[in-house]
């Protein structure tokens, strides 16, 4: 009897050890699938070049040289809402109308949805008032009548809007309007958005508009309306001098930074980003900390003269014009390599800047830019009795 109560026990015990190895089994697997799905979502994170951002597109770009410092989805075509108006302020900048001339507001630019700055038909603005209205506040109405007035119709200026993306070199990217409200066909991609505002920040009125925190604009009335831009981080981040803000319920929210520090300009784009701002700013000083402007025609090792045929010096100067900045990682000078193709003499009479040579620059073997070698000054060629005079003295 002992025995059989023993062994049922024992039975019991094994289907109860059974019973928690297969419940123990099972937390296992559940908590490898939540883990495994969290990892994926952190890395989906994760920026192409390691950075870090929750936005679904994102380009940290250096102005001068377009390089892309981090990126993610750069690509992707996505609503790009209210930094459209980065398009439309430097359309209009370049237009050719003059900035300070006043003109009518229509009623057709009264009572767009979205922020406003709250025209009124009849109100007399110049375009720089409105420019400040479109690009601090982010007026939808000021964005109309600018269209309006430099395109003679706001579909007309539009047309100027995408003519204009295309010579910046912007290929993937079409506006439908000159505020940023959804459509279908309105899109550009983080890449184009970094590339539009570097050529925009070249533009010094686009340059002083967008890094300006708060100012007036008057009408022809001498009523004023008082302006704050809506980018915190020109107040809160080191070197920020522009640019736009943007939220439409298709786009989430958007933000276009740029920033200045020591010499090197960094233009952020973040589409569709919840903290925008906050990580905009960590993005930006990421790309301060490991990047930095480099001269390379510093490293140049080429002589600095060629022998001149039948003229009256031996040799003449060469050199080349300007420098060539460019941001690298630390480590990455090393990889800097030249090539060099210059002429070893030339027939005089030589002119000042005559090319007789090139110099290709690469990074870890890429061709980076090519520049040209010019004759630094004039040599003027022998006349026949200098020449006879040569003779003379080598025989």
């Amino acid at each position: 009897m002992k025995r059989e109560r023993a062994k049922v026990k024992r039975g019991k015990m094994k289907n109860k050890l059974k019973s928690t190895l297969c419940l123990l089994f099972v937390i296992i697997f559940l908590l490898s699938v939540v883990f495994g799905s969290l990892s994926i979502i952190i890395r989906s994170s994760h920026a192409d070049s390691g950075y870090y951002t929750s936005a679904k597109a994102m380009c940290v770009m250096e102005s001068s040289s377009k390089r892309v410092l981090a990126s993610k989805n750069k690509e992707e075509k996505l609503a790009m809402a209210s930094t459209t108006k980065i398009m439309t302020a430097i359309t209009a900048i370049e237009s050719g109308k003059d900035l300070d001339e006043s003109f009518v507001i229509s009623p057709k630019a009264v009572g767009v949805s979205g922020t406003s700055l709250y025209l009124r038909a009849g109100e007399e603005f110049t375009l720089r008032d409105l420019l400040y209205g479109l690009m601090l506040i982010s007026g939808n109405d000021a964005s109309v009548a600018i269209g309006e007035y430099c395109g003679g119709t706001v579909n007309n200026f539009v047309d100027m809007m995408n003519k204009k993306v295309k010579e910046i070199g912007a290929e993937n990217s079409h506006f439908d309007n000159t505020h940023g409200l959804d459509s279908k066909t309105h899109y550009t991609t983080a890449y184009d958005l970094a590339l539009i505002t570097s050529y925009a920040m070249q533009n010094e009125t686009f340059k002083d508009i967008v890094s300006t925190k708060n100012t007036k604009i008057t009408n022809a009335d001498e009523k004023s309306r008082y302006l704050k831009n809506k980018n915190k981080l020109l107040s809160s981040l080191d070197g920020c001098n522009g640019v736009k803000t943007g939220f439409t319920d298709d786009a989430g929210r958007c933000l276009v930074t740029s920033c200045e520090r020591d010499g090197m300009n960094v233009v952020c784009v973040v589409l569709n980003c919840g903290p925008m701002f906050e990580e905009s700013a960590s993005l930006i000083d990421r790309a301060f900390k490991e990047y930095h402007l480099i001269d390379l025609t510093s490293g140049y090792a080429f002589k600095n003269k060629i022998a001149v045929d039948s003229g009256q010096q031996e040799y003449v100067q060469i050199g080349t014009y300007g420098k060539y900045f460019y941001p690298l990682k630390n480590g990455e000078l090393k990889k800097v390599s030249y090539a060099y193709d210059i002429q070893d003499h030339i027939e005089a009479p030589v002119e000042k800047g005559r090319i007789v040579g090139e110099v290709k620059v690469f990074i870890d073997k890429d061709l980076h830019f090519t520049e040209k070698i010019y004759t630094m000054e004039n040599v003027r060629r022998n006349s026949i009795w200098e020449k006879l005079k040569d003779l003379v003295e080598k025989w």
